[in-house]
């Protein structure tokens, strides 16, 4: 497996900003997908932004004009910057890697947007 640890997570208020970072235990350069899913309380894990190798993204509904996703194959990070946040937008948010045959999610980091 593909080790990844996610940082940057905390307490905001709405309307703020935070960057998450996704770093990875090996090169991320072949790596197709690499992805960013949240969890609320209650609710299933749904996949919030994703990129492959060539750049390409993709954004759930949810998130779109307010997330960006980016990958840095040499420091073998992902990340993901989430601007004017929303309290829905609360969640712990886990990163993800598909290689080959290998799966791989990280820890999770938490995500609160209250005032």
């Amino acid at each position: 497996q593909v080790q990844l640890v996610e940082s940057g997570g905390g307490l905001v208020q709405p309307g703020g900003s935070l960057r998450l970072s996704c770093a990875a235990s090996e090169s991320i350069f072949s790596i197709n997908f690499m992805g960013w899913y949240r969890q609320a309380p209650g609710k299933q894990r749904e996949l919030v932004a994703h990129i492959t190798t060539d750049g390409s993204t993709n954004y759930a509904d949810s998130v779109k004009g307010r997330f960006t996703i980016s990958r840095d194959n040499a420091k073998n990070t992902m990340y993901l910057q989430m601007n004017s946040l929303k309290p829905e937008d609360t969640a712990v948010y886990y990163c993800r890697a598909i290689t080959g045959r290998r799966n791989s999610w990280g820890q999770g980091t938490q995500v609160t947007v209250s005032s």
